[in-house]
């Protein structure tokens, strides 16, 4: 596959060194060009019709999401870049949406181009820029949401619609208020950190329980939680005085 890639980013050291690393590890690109600013970006989708955009997201006469947001049909793949300010990162990680962090790392690079190469899926980017924005902008946590992809299908899930989450070796399975279930082929690691800023506890190696969901706690059996559809949750022993705190000032 010929990709067209476009490097937009107002910081010429980081530009001309994502362009240098393309050139030198990603031969998938046969044409690349750049931009350095919203108006000159816009200026160059149009001309010179990109394939996959490299774009910053801070900008020195706007943002990344201001420039897409001007663009009507985006008919091209987007890879973030952007400094390592984790409210960012949680909010590229909740959508989905690949992006690579400050100064940029060459393996991670061709694996992020690999992706867009290699990628089933078609016309989600709206939805995920969607996401996005709407978790940079959201004021409550309630308000977020989180995209999960199984082999079949992409989710855009509500956060607070998550009741739980059960690891199974290499996959994790999330349980819905609706009583939907979505199995993921990641671990439950990744989704502990993502979701612990949401209210989200990591009750047993096995278990992510959403803590507006909780019940109450059952001394019986070791320590279990018994959420609100009455399921049963295991806290491990190394966690129960943690839990136990925890629950306590709630």
């Amino acid at each position: 596959m010929s990709v067209r890639a476009l490097v937009i980013d107002n910081e010429a050291a980081i530009r001309e060194s994502v362009m240098d690393l393309v050139n030198t590890f990603c031969p998938d690109v046969s044409e690349l060009s750049s931009a350095i600013s919203v108006v000159s970006g816009l200026e160059k989708i149009k001309k010179f019709k990109p394939d996959l955009v490299f774009l910053d997201v801070e900008l020195g006469d706007g943002t990344g999401m201001e420039l897409l947001s001007n663009i009507e049909d985006i008919s091209f793949d987007v890879i973030f870049i952007t400094a390592h300010n984790k409210y960012a990162v949680d909010a590229f990680r909740l959508s989905a949406i690949d992006f690579l962090l400050k100064p940029i790392n060459p393996e991670e690079l061709v694996s992020a181009v690999k992706k867009v190469i290699e990628k089933k899926e078609q016309n989600i980017l709206f939805n995920q820029l969607k996401i996005l924005n709407e978790t940079y902008k959201a004021a409550a946590f309630s308000d977020r949401k989180i995209v999960l992809k199984d082999s079949e299908s992409i989710f855009f899930v509500n956060i607070k619609e998550i009741i739980r989450c059960e690891s199974d070796g290499p996959y994790t399975t999330f349980y819905l208020l609706n009583k939907e279930k979505i199995i993921i082929s990641k671990t439950i690691k990744e989704y502990d950190e993502l979701l612990a800023p949401f209210g989200f506890l990591r009750t047993h190696q096995s278990h992510l329980v959403n803590r507006y969901y909780i019940k109450r706690f059952d001394k019986n059996d070791g320590g279990v939680l018994v959420l609100e559809d009455n399921n049963l949750v295991p806290v491990a022993q190394r966690k129960k005085d943690s839990i136990l705190s925890y629950l306590k000032n709630m």
